[in-house]
């Protein structure tokens, strides 16, 4: 869930609650947020239901670690239907177009992957394969929640100051599933990637090359 679906969250649970007339405190809805912070608002409010239906736990309120029991099943069924997309927009869109996805995790997943034309050519027989990979990377960064990640993937094709140098247009990406949720991707990713590597500042550098200098003598 994004920082600004904390008001619906707050609501939800709070109704959620009051159907076992129970009171929603500031202390258990941060609880609550922290736990289910990586889950999608829809997600979270069919667990809810799902809870209240349950012939055996749905008479007692729900709890976070009744909610995580059912979100787990979630959580696999949307790696899946994550790779879905992958798999479809592989051959739909291709290697050499960029591509954003309505799913900031799967831009995380495929960059850890090679990135996105890598992704695409990949070999038939090393399809299972990688599936088994990308659905176990995209369960761990829902698990965590937010994470950093390329506002989209791109493509191999010609470099951006080659089309501005030349007054031409920047080809637009390819929106993959919901484009709302897409345009949401590419305003709150980065241009980067998500992995920040730096090179060591100069004064760092001296004081390595001191330490070394120390060990040689000893």
């Amino acid at each position: 869930m994004r920082a600004d679906e904390m008001p619906a969250f707050k609501d939800l649970l709070t109704d959620a609650m009051a159907y076992y007339g129970k009171d929603c405190s500031a202390f258990t809805l941060t609880v609550w947020w922290g736990a289910l912070q990586g889950c999608e608002l829809e997600q979270v409010a069919t667990a809810l239901q799902r809870h209240a239906m349950d012939p055996e736990r749905g008479q007692f309120a729900p709890k976070v670690a009744d909610l995580v029991r059912v979100l787990q099943g979630t959580s696999t069924d949307r790696a899946a239907l994550a790779w879905g997309k992958v798999h479809e927009a592989m051959s739909a869109v291709g290697a050499y177009r960029d591509v954003v996805f309505d799913d900031p995790a799967i831009h995380a997943v495929v960059e850890d992957l090679g990135g996105w034309p890598k992704v695409c050519r990949t070999d038939t027989r090393e399809l299972s394969y990688l599936q088994h990979r990308f659905q176990e990377a995209h369960r761990a960064y829902t698990a965590r929640g937010q994470c950093d990640y390329q506002r989209r993937l791109a493509g191999d094709r010609s470099p951006d100051h080659e089309y501005s140098s030349r007054g031409i247009p920047l080809p637009r990406p390819a929106l993959v599933g919901d484009p709302q949720r897409a345009m949401a991707v590419i305003q709150h990713g980065s241009a980067a990637g998500k992995t920040r590597i730096s090179t060591l500042p100069a004064q760092a550098m001296r004081l390595l090359a001191g330490a070394s200098l120390q060990e040689v003598r000893a």
